[in-house]
């Protein structure tokens, strides 16, 4: 068992989390996937609809079989998990985490569905973004607290030196 303070206990609690919110947000949007074919609005700026994206982001490389990406992901999550377990902060091991969690999240879709399940359309007038999931989320706020951390990190070196 690991302690509640050490960082790898945050990027496994990370990993579980964005997995675990990612796969029951698909739940319920696959459950109500007729309600949302045509997507219903939330709020100005936001509506959430049911699409099937068999490629990559923003749907690039549509058409590659479904299995040569969740090799390739599977494989990304394994280095991602040895630099999570190298981490030297719990700011770092969280989000390797939550990369790994959104990341498997989306290789369980093509698993199961041959296509990732993305349900988020956000946009502005008539422009919309390309819909995501909440897989994706996880990623990139993983990225962003990575930057995050290493730029504290950078910081706290030169008030050492300085």
């Amino acid at each position: 068992m690991l302690p509640p303070n050490s960082h790898r206990f945050a990027g496994l609690t990370g990993a579980l989390l964005a997995f675990a919110g990612d796969q029951a947000t698909k739940a319920v949007v696959n459950a109500n996937s007729a309600a949302l074919a045509c997507g219903v609005p939330v709020f100005p700026g936001f509506n959430l609809v049911f699409l099937r994206n068999d490629g990559v982001t923003f749907g690039l490389l549509g058409g590659v079989p479904w299995w040569a990406f969740a090799a390739l992901a599977l494989a990304i999550v394994v280095w991602l998990a040895v630099l999570m377990a190298r981490a030297t902060d719990r700011l770092e091991a969280l989000a390797y985490g939550m990369v790994i969690g959104g990341a498997l999240g989306n290789v369980a879709d093509r698993l199961r569905c041959g296509a990732v399940t993305d349900f988020l359309d956000v946009y502005v007038r008539g422009w919309h973004w390309p819909a995501f999931n909440f897989a994706d989320v996880a990623v990139v706020s993983g990225v962003g607290l990575l930057l995050l951390s290493e730029f504290l990190a950078s910081r706290r070196s030169r008030r050492l030196r300085g």
